[in-house]
This record gives C-alpha cells, sequence and structure tokens, in this order.
C-alpha cells in the first residue's frame, strides 16, 4: 500500500490552465465521450465533429500530451480518439526508446 502512495505521489500533479483556453470549453462531454451503446456510424460522426473542434483548439497539443501522459483511457483528447491516443504512445514510446 505505501508503495502505490510513493509512486502516485511521485506523478507531477497536472497543471489545468490550459483548460480554460480550450475551444472545447462549454460543449456537450458527450460530443467528446459519447454515450453507453453507441453504434459505430453514430460514432464516427460524433467523433468527426469533436476533432473539427480539437482541429481549431489553441492548446490542442497540451490536451493530447495530458491525455496520453495519464493515460486517459476514453474520449477524444487533443483531436484523437481512444485508437489514435494508443498508436500515438506507442509511437511516441519507441522514439524514446530509441533516443
Amino acid at each position: 500500500m505505501s508503495q502505490v502512495r510513493r509512486q502516485s505521489a511521485m506523478r507531477p500533479r497536472p497543471s489545468w490552465g490550459w483548460q480554460d483556453r480550450a475551444a472545447c470549453r462549454g460543449e456537450d462531454l458527450v460530443l467528446f465521450f459519447g454515450p453507453d451503446g453507441e453504434r459505430q456510424p453514430e460514432r464516427e460522426i460524433r467523433e468527426r465533429k469533436a476533432k473539427e473542434i480539437c482541429a481549431q483548439c489553441p492548446v490542442k497539443t497540451e490536451c493530447l500530451d495530458y491525455a496520453i501522459s495519464r493515460p486517459e483511457k476514453y474520449g477524444t483528447w487533443g483531436g484523437l480518439n481512444e485508437d489514435e491516443r494508443a498508436s500515438e504512445r506507442r509511437r511516441r514510446m519507441r522514439r524514446a526508446n530509441a533516443a
């Protein structure tokens, strides 16, 4: 138990200031996280709309970096869905290991 506390205490606390400047601020969360039982065609439409907002976002990079560093398992963050973020996370890990 104390080991778990030590590990979580070592993880830097996130800075949330970037969220105040996010293009998604005030948008419906369902657009970015989707409802339970959502079908694939509806998901694709919803994700496309969310990614359009992300594409114009001034803090897209900070959002994506946050989601990858946690890692956030659900939703659209920084313009990437769950599968795309998992691929990006693997790509970043490969790059870090190669350096």
